[in-house]
């Protein structure tokens, strides 16, 4: 059922991605700056290397510039481009940017995915998911969405507030979520929304802010984004309106899944910094790695990784079948949370003084990572829908069992 067999052609990709990570993007790393992350031009010049090294927009169709990974052969590639944050990013397969390629690839119109998708994949311009709103607007909870779009002859015209949009800076055009009653199919149960495709020079929407955050360097900030009687054409609608719900799905698990991968490899680079660190320093006459306690926290860390990684595996190969996995890409997506956030502490405790400067990244994937527990659903909702998974499985499939005693 199930191979966990590397074929040569990925294990080369993989060995491919570890050295440009290795030699060319974790050097850049001290480039790197709360406000705008990585410079532009040393951006550019990293996705050329990954252009020449043949690693660029793994997860891409061919025909559209990538490579034509399937899910299964994304997790060992994002895992080894996920060891520094700028890995995906210079390959050109990071957040928001890859789940809405995989979006706009699946439900755009062919004059849309030539309009926004083939620039966006060539790395000429960023986009941004606009779906999370401010109280008592959307979060966790997307039948909160307040923004609406109300149609006007031939036109729409959007109304409302977004909260953390991430790389809605600087970004070319978003992706609108808003509310459409009565138009369209709509998803049983709920209220029917649209996908809006909307220009940043379009004059209804505008950045307010980049809000300062605890997961700082991030391209194009965490934004506030007003839309003022944003006006948009026929043609901005993405896919079919009143659809809105049923595409985010189609973007979710995936884009889920994926982050999970990139963390992954941000677990596993932290591990090996603490080994290396618990290899070198004596404390109290012995090396740090002799001590029993620092054995049993890089012991739990392998352990975690492996299970995680394997979960990743699991979820993607569901994916690849052709299942939805939003059971699986919950479960991977909670756990892979939390492992990031365990690993990461305990190797910065083995580091000591040392793994809180910056001279070590464990700082950056510190602050980093502890968002990753509240984006893309937060682990208490995922225990919720798991719940209700594990609940509803045992009352369709009623198994026999014994409560003691003889029948």
């Amino acid at each position: 059922m199930f191979d966990f067999t590397i074929s040569p052609e990925l294990e080369d990709l993989r060995r491919r991605v570890a050295a440009f990570v290795r030699d060319e993007v974790i050097p850049e790393e001290p480039h790197v700056n709360d406000h705008d992350g990585l410079p532009p031009e040393r951006l550019n010049a990293l996705r050329t290397k990954a252009r020449e090294a043949g690693i660029y927009a793994p997860h891409m169709p061919e025909e559209w510039g990538g490579l034509g990974l399937n899910m299964r052969d994304m997790c060992v590639v994002f895992e080894e481009a996920g060891r520094s944050m700028l890995g995906p990013l210079a390959m050109n397969c990071s957040a928001p940017d890859e789940g809405n390629m995989h979006l706009l690839e699946v439900v755009a119109s062919e004059r849309q995915k030539e309009q926004y998708l083939r620039p966006l994949v060539d790395g000429s311009i960023r986009s941004c998911f606009a779906m999370t709103e401010p109280h008592p607007g959307a979060g966790a909870d997307p039948a909160m969405l307040r923004t609406s779009a109300e149609r006007r002859e031939d036109t729409w015209v959007i109304n409302g507030d977004k909260w953390y949009i991430s790389g809605a800076d600087g970004a070319a055009f978003a992706i609108c979520m808003a509310l459409t009653p009565g138009v369209g199919d709509g998803v049983t149960g709920q209220a029917r929304a649209t996908m809006f495709l909307v220009d940043a020079d379009n004059p209804g929407m505008r950045i307010v802010r980049q809000i300062p955050s605890l997961d700082a360097g991030f391209v194009g900030g965490h934004c506030e984004v007003a839309f003022r009687d944003c006006v948009v054409r026929d043609d901005a609608v993405l896919g079919k309106a009143g659809e809105g719900f049923k595409y985010a799905q189609v973007r979710l698990a995936p884009a889920r899944l994926t982050h999970c991968m990139r963390w992954l490899g941000v677990a596993q680079r932290a591990l090996e910094v603490a080994a290396e660190y618990a290899n070198e320093r004596t404390s109290f006459g012995k090396r740090l790695g002799e001590h029993q306690m620092v054995q049993a926290m890089l012991a739990d860390s392998a352990m975690e990784i492996h299970a995680a990684r394997l979960m990743n595996w699991h979820a993607a190969w569901v994916l690849d079948s052709g299942g939805q996995a939003r059971h699986e890409t919950s479960m991977a997506k909670t756990y892979v949370a939390e492992m990031v956030n365990r690993v990461v502490d305990r190797a910065l405790q083995i580091c000591g003084s040392h793994g809180v400067s910056t001279d070590l990244p464990l700082a950056a994937f510190y602050r980093n990572a502890r968002p990753f527990r509240i984006y893309d659903g937060p682990s208490e909702v995922h225990r919720m829908v798991i719940a209700r998974h594990v609940l509803k499985a045992a009352h369709t499939e009623k198994p026999a069992h014994t409560h003691g005693g003889e029948e």
